[in-house]
């Protein structure tokens, strides 16, 4: 009979899994920790869980590694935790998960570390099924790996046909790079197109399923969310925003972040799919004008 080792146990689950001694230092990093965070074992193993790397962050960018760590906490009092976070990938977005953390005990008890197992909260299947779909009806931005801007100006002609046919509204977001020029300039289109992948996948992981998102041109990207109210547009207009602020990437151990100006509006019933974004255009240089890493909305 083949015996099979805890580690390969392990590595066989689909949820991420490791563990971490009282120091926050990692011990184990399992095969489903790599694929959901991008980070390989052998860049893990003796790091600390928040030296630069996971970053956990709330939904409202609040950042538990140095504050509120569900880890910490477990291995201060023992009990079990679970939580709905963002944890900072490899390419710089954000992969929202859902984690649990339990304390690990040696044989008299004493806790010497603790373990979190993280599942992708993303719908990260589904959405790489509908870019692989976009990609081969020629809608897919090849850079971004979002939709392009055949896709978007697409599905704002059929937004506009159910609003004036069936009175079904719908949102619309116009997002624009603060200051990418002085980025690009600074750290080379290498680094900018880095900065372009991560912003559009943390767009993609903070939306409905329903919702979509397409590169409109350069570093403006537009998202449509059908049937949605106005505090729907508001509350997802924030969770971009905040994303987009606590993402980033590494270049040589340094820290590179962007923040987006957003313009927020809802549909209208006398709109055309060239006023609405005309509109929402409006409005996010009405948010770049108030300082940047800001929303304007307008309600329609």
């Amino acid at each position: 009979m083949t015996r099979i080792t805890g580690d390969k146990l392990l590595d066989s689950l689909f949820d991420g899994v490791y563990f971490v001694d009282t120091e926050r230092r990692i011990t184990y990093w399992n095969a489903a920790a790599e694929r959901i965070s991008g980070y390989p074992k052998e860049k893990m193993l003796g790091r600390r869980c928040a030296d630069n790397l996971l970053r956990h962050i709330d939904p409202l960018g609040c950042e538990l590694c140095l504050e509120g760590c569900p880890l910490s906490a477990t291995m201060q009092d023992g009990n079990l935790r679970e939580a709905s976070v963002f944890l900072h990938h490899a390419m710089g977005h954000r992969v929202p998960v859902s984690v649990r953390t339990s304390p690990v005990r040696d044989d008299n008890g004493q806790i010497i570390g603790a373990v979190e197992i993280f599942s992708d909260n993303s719908g990260s299947l589904q959405i790489l099924h509908e870019y692989e779909k976009l990609k081969q009806d020629a809608y897919l931005d090849a850079l971004t790996n979002v939709g392009n801007r055949r896709y978007g100006e697409m599905t704002l002609s059929t937004r506009i046909f159910e609003m004036h046919n069936h009175t079904i509204p719908f949102g619309v977001l116009f997002l624009d790079i603060d200051h990418f020029k002085n980025f690009n300039d600074r750290y080379g289109h290498k680094t900018g197109d880095d900065v372009l992948v991560m912003v559009a996948k943390s767009i993609s992981y903070s939306l409905r399923k329903m919702d979509v998102v397409a590169r409109w041109g350069g570093e403006e990207f537009i998202v449509i969310l059908p049937g949605a109210t106005g505090v729907i547009v508001q509350s997802v207009s924030d969770r971009i925003r905040i994303l987009i602020e606590q993402s980033f990437i590494l270049v040589e151990e340094n820290r590179l972040n962007v923040t987006v100006s957003i313009g927020a509006t809802m549909s209208l019933e006398i709109d055309s799919a060239e006023s609405i974004v005309s509109r929402a255009d409006r409005l996010m240089y009405l948010a770049k004008s108030r300082g940047r890493n800001q929303i304007a909305y307008d309600g329609g």
